[in-house]
């Protein structure tokens, strides 16, 4: 006793057929008779509907012919089939040829889609300077399509986002209107405050790093599409970045690459300082902190608690050198970057979990790595992050306004100290003025009178008897 399905394919479609054994006897229906009369009746009514069915499509072909074939033929198949080309396909299938969305270094030539994504966070502070610079991307807009992640957020994100927006793709000149838009918005219990402290201390990274990618995951799954070629990874508060920046990073035909990011300090603190160190390589002092760790944990750059000795990006820039020098990296910063779309479909992801000891871009990088995709930084093209004060800022500014005020309380109590003085002894110093205006007016005094007692006497010297004078003669 035995049973097989034959599947195959007729016309296009799958078919099946059931091929029965020969253990089973062979039925075989007998039809009951009929007459004469039923049979003429049958044939009358068969040749009814088949004349009925000439005109019903006679009618239909006169009607479309003016829309050509294909109308007709769609029209004929109800809707069911396409004519398109010489196979008859589904309306509702989708072909996607992924050859075609690979990623080239002239993607804009080529029309190849970008997808943006753009993870927020009580980013409302920083919309209006993040869409100007999305604006001047000259990047073609309509190559562009937009994702956003509202995740946790105590602002007016949404309500800035959504305004932002509409603005944008409301402007007269359709070369500024981007592609298809996205806003996704998911919560993910985040705890740690968004002030600079909470975000940067050491204690919140392992679990802050975790969470936020598994916001990248679910605004990547979310918003990727079969017809990008590219996904560009950006974060809302970049201060200043090139026009061109698509173009740049697309023209190295990498499979993953970021710029490098510093930031602007107050002239007090230097000027300018290195802002992302999580696009490194790897280093064997890392490796081997690495073995000591328990599986769950996760290295992070830039803390005493864990020093790797990696070369970073961020250190090797010179502001004079080539920028389109590049770096094999092993981790990689999340401020900007590009990848290409494919990078994501072989399975690469931001790790919700240590992977290798790292989460999030880091651990996205060190996967990317693993699965023999390059991974490039380029130490001479820079961008610059909005600045925001570290916790070794702060505590600077804590100590110069502390220095400021010890300042301030001892001039203030030198002053009073001078008020008391001269409350207690009188204004001296107006004393002695008046006293050397006196002594000057007695000083003045004594010389005329000196000179009218000298001139007196001269005359008395100079005068003979008789009434006459003679001129004195000097000896």
């Amino acid at each position: 006793m035995s049973a097989a399905i034959r599947m195959g394919t007729r016309g296009g479609r799958p078919s099946t057929s059931l091929l029965t054994g020969s253990l089973y006897p062979t039925y075989r229906y007998q039809p009951r008779g009929t007459n004469p009369a039923s049979r003429r009746r049958t044939q009358s009514l068969v040749r009814i509907g088949v004349v009925a069915a000439v005109l019903f499509f006679l009618v239909l072909y006169v009607f479309t012919r003016g829309s050509g074939s294909s109308s007709f033929l769609s029209i004929f198949s109800l809707g069911l089939l396409s004519s398109s080309g010489a196979d008859f396909q589904l309306e509702t299938v989708r072909y996607h040829d992924l050859s075609n969305v690979q990623g080239t270094a002239r993607g804009w030539e080529r029309e190849e889609r970008i997808l943006v994504c753009v993870p927020l966070r009580d980013a409302e502070a920083h919309l209006s300077m993040f869409f100007s610079h999305l604006k001047n991307l000259t990047y073609p807009h309509h190559l562009l399509d937009l994702a956003f992640l509202v995740s946790d957020s105590k602002d007016n994100t949404m309500g800035v986002l959504v305004k932002s927006l509409e603005e944008i793709q409301a402007a007269e000149e359709e070369a500024m209107h981007f592609g298809e838009i996205s806003i996704i918005e998911k919560d993910f219990g985040q705890v740690v405050n968004q002030d600079v402290e909470s975000r940067h201390g050491f204690a919140a990274q392992a679990g802050r790093r975790k969470l936020m990618a598994r916001a990248r995951n679910w605004l990547l799954s979310a918003a990727l599409r079969p017809y990008h070629s590219w996904v560009y990874w950006r974060d809302v508060d970049v201060e200043t970045a090139p026009f061109t920046i698509l173009e740049d990073l697309m023209r190295h035909n990498k499979d993953v690459i970021v710029p490098n990011v510093w930031r602007p300090l107050p002239e007090w603190l230097g000027g300018e300082q290195p802002y992302d160190l999580n696009s490194w390589q790897e280093s064997d002092t890392a490796l081997t902190l690495a073995d000591t760790l328990d599986e769950d944990a996760v290295i992070v750059e830039g803390y005493a608690e864990y020093a790797t000795y990696r070369p970073h990006l961020a250190y090797l820039r010179d502001p004079y050198g080539d920028p389109d020098v590049e770096m094999e990296l092993d981790g990689v910063g999340g401020v900007s970057i590009l990848a290409k779309a494919k990078v994501f479909r072989y399975g690469v992801h931001f790790p919700a979990f240590s992977f290798e000891k790292h989460a999030e871009t880091e651990g996205f990088g060190k996967m990317a790595r693993k699965m023999d995709l390059s991974v490039i930084g380029l130490p001479h093209y820079t961008i610059w992050h909005a600045y925001e004060p570290s916790v070794d800022d702060i505590k600077h500014m804590e100590q110069m306004k502390r220095e400021q005020l010890a300042q301030e309380a001892a001039e203030k109590e030198k002053a009073e100290k001078a008020m008391k003085l001269k409350e207690s002894f009188g204004d001296a110093t107006g004393q002695w003025e008046k006293d050397k205006v006196a002594m000057q007016n007695i000083v003045v005094q004594d010389k005329k009178k000196d000179t009218a007692a000298a001139a007196t006497n001269d005359e008395a010297d100079a005068e003979l008897p008789g009434g006459k004078v003679v001129e004195k003669v000097a000896a």
